[in-house]
């Protein structure tokens, strides 16, 4: 999960209502089990000590969900009155929960808002490529990249011995050129997206000649695809079910990377472990007190949360500035912070790992993970 879309709830201070409801309406009486819903959250809200005008934004803004189309859930962080961030859930929570605390909680939405990597699709043919963006909860055009129009032979006759290499010469330039704009647009468009993957569908000798013109670290990260195309008649659901696949793939392919690296890393000398004498850091922490330390000095470029892991919902102590977070209270003081509150581990170190521009990946339960449930991928070691 990339973080960049929390920052709003750590650019204010709290206390944050969050809450995390159901809001598919697939039955028959589906608004009176909406009502019921709201009424839960506003109870729940309630009885944390929430005030009475965020409990009512909250309320407001749940009583606005549209009648068709609303996804599988939805997450809420407000404060002071506002509703700061609304998030639609990939996955439908388990049940209603509506927290009041200094931090939002936000360690829910690894699970729920799902992993899917973002995608940018090029459809492409010779005359240039429409361009989509697409996330876990929907998709919007981006642009187009337009060739340089070229002029077939018509319907009049060329002598072949005579013009024929000259036509052909012309028109694979042409398109060379276009392919080259193409490729161009994307590079410019990959970064600023934020899209993990580039997905090239069209004729395969075009979606070639594409890739092989894109800068080296964007054909690492891109994919050709068989179904689709720029035509208005290419198979829509088809396209949908292999680029499904295709992300599906790098985003376990992402997980057992960043696991094979953690587990090479805690096994060398220095690993946090508190069962041994720390001599330095590894190429990765395991246990809270390594990555606490780890995210307090944005050493963090994957954090590893596994939801069975008992850590997690441990409390540590933090201040009001991204980075103050300690395990101990004393810990805390010692960084200037005057007055520590408790806060859950697993919201604390998300805030610290946004404002570090760090990933996280969640550790489905069965698959070997971090101890406890928290470990983290260092960018660099001491």
């Amino acid at each position: 999960m990339e973080l960049g879309f929390l920052k709003p709830l750590f650019a204010r201070q709290g206390p944050w209502a969050s809450v995390y409801i159901e809001t598919t309406r697939a039955t028959e009486d589906a608004q009176r089990i909406q009502k019921l819903r709201e009424r839960e959250v506003a109870s729940q809200l309630i009885d944390a000590g929430a005030d009475a005008y965020t409990v009512r934004a909250v309320v407001n803004r749940l009583a606005g969900e549209p009648v068709s189309g609303a996804p599988p859930g939805r997450a809420l962080f407000a404060a002071g009155a506002e509703v700061v961030l609304d998030i639609p859930l990939g996955a439908s929570p388990a049940a209603t929960e509506a927290t009041w605390s200094f931090l939002p909680h936000v360690a829910p939405l690894a699970g729920l808002r799902g992993d899917e990597p973002r995608c940018l699709v090029a459809y492409i043919d010779r005359t240039g490529a429409d361009l989509e963006l697409r996330d876990a909860h929907h998709r919007e055009a981006v642009g187009q990249a337009q060739g340089r129009e070229w002029q077939g032979r018509g319907h009049r006759s060329i002598p072949a011995d005579r013009y024929e290499w000259h036509y052909r010469n012309k028109v694979e330039n042409t398109w060379n050129e276009t392919a080259g704009i193409i490729a161009a647009e994307l590079a410019r468009q990959g970064p600023e997206s934020g899209a993990d993957l580039v997905v090239l569908t069209g004729d395969p000798r075009e979606r070639r000649a594409v890739r092989n013109q894109l800068p080296e670290h964007m054909r690492a990260m891109t994919v050709e695809v068989d179904s689709g195309g720029r035509s208005p008649g290419a198979s829509k659901a088809a396209l949908d079910r292999e680029i499904a696949q295709v992300r599906e793939k790098f985003a376990r392919e992402r997980l057992e990377s960043a696991l094979e690296r953690f587990r090479m890393g805690r096994g060398r000398p220095g690993e946090h472990r508190e069962s041994t004498v720390d001599t330095g850091p590894g190429e990765a922490a395991e246990g809270m007190p390594a990555v606490v330390d780890a995210v307090r000095t944005h050493q963090v470029a994957t954090l590893l949360l596994s939801p069975d892991g008992s850590d997690a919902g441990r409390e540590v102590w933090i201040g009001p500035g991204v980075d103050e977070v300690a395990v101990q209270r004393g810990q805390a003081e010692a960084m200037g912070v005057h007055k520590p509150v408790r806060a859950r581990a697993d919201d604390a170190l998300l805030r610290s790992a946004a404002a570090a521009g760090s990933e996280v990946l969640l550790v489905p339960a069965g698959v070997p993970g971090p101890s406890g449930g928290l470990g983290a991928v260092l960018r660099w070691t001491m």
